[in-house]
């Protein structure tokens, strides 16, 4: 039984901050905007890893392995690429964007997250699109029209569909939306553009009240959040483990549990969440303007009006249509774009990051989620694994998870022998999905199949369970409320028909 492993045992008074009334969210009920749930850990028993005698050598060893996650200089280039996935480059962006739906934490910082019991989720845990619809139209009435339709901008965003316009903004060019952070960069800026989009014609079609069409808007997401993106980037088997005669079953969770509100577990939001760092290209070509891909930063940086031409070409980040994966020039600057392979290499441009608004900090993100995780106190992904009753890697490998190999990739433990059988938990999930590799075929015009990584047992599990966790705590959800639910379009509805929905195709 799970409840008898002490690495299982549910969370307590600690880690959930009790009330009389849901986490707002839960029940599709409107509750005090002022509610703030907690983090929590998914492995209470567990001892923190420890990569030093003292403080001073824990951030020295770790900035050295960040340094070793740094991937190689490099440009984005039209044409196919030995890094990309196989996976849309638009599932990076809805993992940002579904990270900012379930945790709102802004008063963390470095120097404040010893305890994640202190760190405070503003954010209902839930896939209730709060980050969209915010505090709905009775609180925050200027993000709405007179019939309850979420306000976009107006103005047209050039180079790509020709109806897309950027997000309603401020006089001084904030945008005006549910989560602030969904504006950080063009990508997100636009995808959160399209949910607008999606909840404006959905209370047109659907009828009724704006309940009704909310409700149609959140159903069509959770759908396509457990059984598309999911099982993009999870192994079949993590995923079939979970199942029930095809059906996804609470009963069969076994690491995420709480006794009254839901928690924000920080293994999964310091850790196997942060997959989607090792995702991101170096850059990205968003139309047909241009002399090649933009790069991420600072091409693309947001928190203000998107660009002028800097309008996506959708069909360049998802597949609404089917397109040349090579052939001519011209088929190359148009093809659809894949996100990287999930691996323990994370792209130079994240590795030199701008200082924070006071000048310091870390520049690499790699740094970042090191130092996080260890200030947080998270245990190291072996005893994690053993934890969990799974195979634990024999080695861990730093580099890249191309076909063939990198002739670059070195062991963890020529970084430092510090990490032997002692691997931080975020590289070590990046480093079991590397293991851990599906052979898939990629949405494009020829028959192309590539073998890519998914994320294993440990990384795969704590994700899935987390999401399935929160899906089925939520008694407003598809899942909680009709388990055989499903778009009327069928089955196999996914991320492109969600799009294409919002587009008006």
């Amino acid at each position: 039984m799970a409840g008898s492993n002490p690495a299982t045992q549910r969370e307590g008074s600690r880690g959930v901050l009790m009330h009389a009334t849901p986490v707002r969210g839960l029940i599709g009920a409107t509750q005090s905007p002022l509610f703030q749930g907690r983090f929590g850990r998914m492995f209470r028993a567990l001892p923190p890893a420890s990569f030093g005698k003292t403080e001073k050598d824990n951030e020295a060893n770790l900035v050295a392995l960040a340094n070793a996650m740094k991937g190689d200089e490099e440009n984005s280039e039209d044409g196919p690429d030995g890094e990309e996935s196989g996976i849309p480059a638009l599932y990076t962006y809805l993992g940002q964007f579904i990270d900012h739906d379930l945790t709102f934490d802004p008063s963390s910082s470095l120097q404040k997250q010893n305890d994640p019991n202190a760190l405070t989720d503003f954010r209902s845990p839930a896939f209730d699109l709060d980050s969209v619809y915010g505090r709905g139209p009775d609180d925050q009435p200027y993000m709405y029209g007179p019939n309850k339709e979420l306000l976009t901008g107006n103005r047209p965003l050039t180079g790509g569909h020709p109806t897309v316009v950027d997000l309603p903004r401020a006089s001084n060019g904030r945008a005006i939306i549910g989560d602030p952070r969904n504006d950080e960069n063009t990508l997100v800026s636009q995808l959160q553009g399209l949910f607008l989009r999606f909840h404006n014609r959905a209370l047109q079609e659907v009828g009724g009240s704006f309940e009704k069409a909310q409700q149609f808007v959140r159903f069509h997401y959770q759908y396509v959040v457990l059984n598309d993106f999911l099982p993009r980037i999870v192994q079949p088997a993590v995923l079939d483990a979970l199942k029930d005669d095809g059906r996804y079953d609470k009963d069969k969770l076994e690491f995420y549990h709480f006794r009254n509100d839901p928690f924000m577990p920080v293994e999964f939001s310091a850790a196997a969440y942060r997959f989607g760092h090792s995702m991101v290209r170096p850059g990205y070509r968003l139309n047909d303007s241009g002399a090649g891909p933009t790069s991420i930063f600072p091409g693309l940086t947001g928190f203000g009006p998107v660009a002028d031409g800097n309008a996506m070409d959708w069909g360049r980040f998802i597949d609404v249509d089917k397109r040349n994966n090579d052939g001519t020039d011209a088929d190359k600057k148009k093809r659809l774009q894949f996100a990287y392979r999930m691996d323990t290499s994370i792209v130079e441009p994240l590795a030199n990051l701008p200082p924070n608004t006071a000048g310091t900090g870390p520049i690499s993100l790699a740094e970042r989620n090191l130092k996080r995780g260890w200030r947080l106190g998270l245990p190291n992904g072996q005893t994690v694994a053993r934890a969990m009753g799974v195979d634990v890697l024999k080695k861990i490998m730093i580099g890249k998870a191309e076909d063939g190999g990198d002739p670059n990739a070195k062991l963890i433990t020529d970084v430092n022998p510090i990490f032997k059988d002692n691997c931080p938990l975020w590289t070590y999930i990046l480093a079991e999905a590397a293991e851990y590799r599906v052979k898939v075929k990629i949405p494009v015009k020829e028959d192309v199949k590539i073998t890519t990584p998914k994320l294993g047992p440990v990384g795969g599990r704590i994700v899935a369970e987390v999401f399935l966790g929160l899906m089925f705590a939520d008694h407003g959800s598809y899942l909680s409320q009709d388990r055989n639910w499903h778009p009327a379009s069928g089955t196999n509805y996914t991320l492109k028909d969600f799009v294409n929905y919002a587009l008006g195709n």
